[in-house]
């Protein structure tokens, strides 16, 4: 248990048998009436942002949530399995937790996995990763000068847009969180 003085962005609590992340909060003083504290909260499984608010000082259920680092092994069918660094565990994590970071995840990759009570929550990549560009079309010779995008594909099989001037087997930078093209990298 925590108070609502002790919310920090992070904190998982647990309400209503669920679990919610907190994004942001502001402890609100009116100078009339009580004080409270303003939440914006993540359902941890869904996603989904909801905006809470709490009187100062009530008590909240905090959720034992357990990050440990992981290494990303090999996809089994549609289930990836991924192995603890320090105790050689292997976990088998479904599509549904790993959600969008299946996009930017390679073979032997490492990554942060959050469980409680034993059960996969969700996947931590770091915020940009390095991977290589298996297809785009060529871009065309009178199109530099617009500076627009193109598709292209990289090796995990996600489709990005890219500057015209990336070619084929070009190692770009890619930010885990949007899908968005970074850079290039030698």
């Amino acid at each position: 248990m925590a108070s609502t003085n002790d919310l920090k962005n992070g904190l998982v609590l647990n309400l209503d048998g669920q679990l919610w992340s907190v994004v942001e909060f502001q402890h609100v003083k009116p100078g009339k009436g009580p004080a409270f504290v303003r939440t914006k909260l993540k359902h941890v499984l869904s996603g989904k942002v909801v905006d809470k608010t709490f009187n100062a000082g009530t008590k909240v259920d905090t959720a034992n949530v357990d990050k440990r680092d992981m290494q990303y092994l090999y996809k089994d069918g549609e289930d990836f399995v991924f192995m603890d660094s320090e105790t050689y565990e292997q976990l088998t994590i479904t599509p549904a937790v790993v959600g969008d970071a299946a996009n930017f995840m390679l073979e032997n990759q490492d990554a942060v996995v959050a469980t409680h009570d034993g059960t996969p929550l969700y996947i931590e990549l770091p915020t940009s990763v390095v991977l290589e560009i298996t297809y785009t079309e060529p871009g065309l010779q009178g199109d530099r000068s617009t500076g627009g995008n193109k598709p292209a594909t990289l090796e995990t099989g996600h489709e990005i847009q890219v500057p015209l001037f990336i070619e084929n087997n070009t190692k770009v930078k890619v930010d885990t969180r949007t899908g968005d093209y970074l850079g290039r990298v030698n």
